[in-house]
């Protein structure tokens, strides 16, 4: 059944429309944009500062509060986004970008300097939050239950920092480091522990069915592909002391993160659906509670 505007009205879980391949866009650039300049800050927290860490990164946030922008279809009321910090994770975020964008910038203006080292690090701090707010964005959507499944809280955080090692491996300052290949190598088996643990819990809490086949069709490609095949491409680096194999494991393990989040949001995205747990009573009489 739908009403006069097209949209599906029912109890069953019906997939949302509100939030499209834009939305996901902002999670994807958000994501790997903040891990971006949390891995610079802590180069620069080692003294060994790299310019197109922060720089990547703040191009990355921009462009995902840019399709935010772009969503909105009436862009100046995007500025509405920053009158309810009290209640909006959302407001939150664009406030957080203020001193992201800030020290993120101060980074890239005075490289090299100890003052820009600092507000590297700062800017790290300021996208950690930043990362924090986007995490909590879904889990505040409580009437879509693969969004608000607290299982997905550090699944997001930690294929965020992900998605920034694997593009920064492609810079050159950083595919030798053979430290950088070993934590990104330690992140995503963390990633594939959370991500199984989230698939878990989808089904044990009974998550709409089409949300769990739509994760179900995903668990092993992205397992394999994402997670087991840059895995060996990182070993295969340390055995032949080459890069290239880890720019591969990179861009594997960054790009498999942003295909999971555009289907989290687009795909698996159903909605609760809703029941009557008693009957209705019209005039005198006891309502009953319905068995389930």
């Amino acid at each position: 059944m739908k009403n006069r505007y097209g949209l599906k009205r029912g109890p069953i879980p019906r997939l949302q429309s509100f939030w499209d391949a834009r939305a996901a866009c902002n999670f994807i650039g958000g994501g790997t944009g903040t891990g971006l300049i949390i891995v610079a800050g802590l180069y620069a927290a080692l003294g060994q500062p790299v310019l197109a860490l922060p720089l990547l990164g703040l191009v990355a946030v921009a462009f995902g509060l840019f399709m935010v922008f772009m969503e909105i279809g009436r862009p100046w009321r995007s500025m509405n986004v920053f009158f309810n910090p009290q209640t909006s994770w959302m407001t939150r975020e664009g406030i957080v970008a203020l001193p992201l964008f800030f020290f993120g910038g101060v980074a890239v203006l005075l490289h090299g300097t100890a003052l820009g080292n600092t507000a590297s690090v700062l800017a790290g701090l300021s996208a950690a939050c930043y990362l924090y707010c986007q995490m909590r964005m879904l889990h505040a959507c409580k009437g879509i239950l693969s969004w608000c499944e607290p299982a997905l809280k550090p699944y997001m955080l930690v294929t965020g920092v992900v998605e920034g090692l694997g593009v920064a491996l492609c810079v050159p300052a950083v595919t030798g480091d053979k430290a950088a290949w070993s934590a990104l190598a330690a992140l995503l088996l963390l990633r594939a522990l959370l991500w199984f643990g989230y698939a878990a819990a989808l089904h044990g809490n009974r998550a709409p069915e089409d949300s769990r086949a739509e994760i179900d069709r995903l668990r092993w490609p992205y397992m394999l592909l994402g997670h087991l095949l840059p895995v060996l491409l990182l070993c295969l680096a340390l055995l032949m002391a080459s890069g290239l194999p880890a720019i591969v494991a990179g861009l594997l393990a960054a790009s498999s993160g942003w295909y999971v989040k555009l289907m989290i949001i687009t795909r698996a995205a159903q909605t609760r659906g809703f029941a009557i747990p008693r009957t209705p009573v019209r005039g005198r009489g006891e309502s009953r509670v319905l068995s389930s």
